[in-house]
């Protein structure tokens, strides 16, 4: 189920994590679940890499964005994600 349509658009996440974040790892083990039947790469960032990045999203790690938009953060919930990539690919 992992093949692509011909045609279809490769979705790329970006997930903010930072060291010593178990939400982070958690995250990272769900978008890994949800690649098993959805086509998407995901880049991760280190927010302590970058100073405007550590300011923006400090209190809200892990942050999971899709084409510049912020689809979830914190508490990152499988359902929510899929109903998103859904959505993108879909549209």
């Amino acid at each position: 189920m992992n093949k692509m349509e011909e045609g279809e658009k490769l979705m790329h996440i970006r997930l903010y994590t930072k060291t010593n974040c178990p939400l982070c790892e958690k995250a990272k083990a769900v978008l890994m679940e949800l690649q098993a039947d959805m086509a998407f790469t995901i880049e991760e960032i280190d927010i302590y890499q970058d100073d405007a990045l550590l300011e923006k999203y400090q209190l809200m790690i892990p942050v999971v964005e899709l084409s510049g938009e912020t689809i979830a953060y914190g508490m990152i919930e499988k359902e929510t994600v899929r109903k998103r990539l859904r959505a993108a690919q879909n549209s």
